[in-house]
């Protein structure tokens, strides 16, 4: 009896060294890395405010990417023709153009003064002289096209009415100016021209020729 005890003391003490022994030991390595028993719980949540930490500086990134206005299928493009000319304006809209959707309002003036310095032929021959952009939205975007249209030479018809030399214009209706010149002092041969209609190419034509025959 006194062995069996003996044995039981024995074993009891021995599992009570050892439980000491594992449980020093594992505060021991607790002690020198204590990041490695962390809990999932804690895993987590340090995850989360790692995220949350995070979070805004993405939103700021994207609401200051959102400001930038650009050109989309939707904007309204409007086109002002200006006649340099008369000065007349005339406002239409026209469909964007494929190439400038996308475009913020920086890149759409670099593309308008490419579209300045080389225009399509058609608008060169409407006398295109140049473009500006007056207006930029994500909703609305406008154009200023300047045109100034070459005049076309006019010429001059040297005419009779009541027996002296009247000057028209081109279209023989339109009474450019009265001259105090007689039909009848002319020589015979311009007095048949003038009774036809002399035609004058310039002004200055027709003054070189009021001042040679005015009295």
């Amino acid at each position: 009896m006194k062995l069996i005890r003996r044995i039981s003391l024995f074993i009891i003490l021995s599992c009570t060294m050892l439980g000491l022994g594992g449980y020093a030991a594992l505060r021991a390595e607790q002690f020198f890395y204590p990041n490695r028993y962390q809990t999932r719980e804690q895993t987590e949540s340090l995850t989360k405010q790692t995220q949350s930490a995070e979070e805004p500086e993405e939103q700021v990134i994207e609401a200051a990417a959102e400001e930038i206005p650009v050109v989309t299928a939707d904007t309204a493009y409007l086109v002002e023709e200006v006649d340099l000319t008369d000065g007349t304006i005339q406002e239409k809209e026209e469909a964007i153009p494929v190439k400038y959707i996308g475009l913020d309002r920086e890149r759409l003036v670099e593309e308008l003064a490419s579209y300045d310095a080389n225009p399509p032929l058609t608008e060169l021959e409407r006398g295109f002289e140049t473009v500006e952009l007056t207006s930029f939205s994500k909703d609305r975007v406008v154009i200023c096209k300047y045109y100034k249209a070459e005049e076309e030479p006019q010429g001059y018809y040297l005419m009779v009415a009541d027996h002296f030399i009247v000057v028209y214009r081109e279209d023989k209706k339109t009474l450019y100016m009265n001259t105090d010149i007689l039909l009848e002092d002319l020589d015979d041969a311009l007095q048949a021209e003038i009774m036809q209609g002399k035609y004058m190419a310039s002004e200055d034509e027709v003054y070189h020729f009021l001042e040679s025959y005015s009295s």
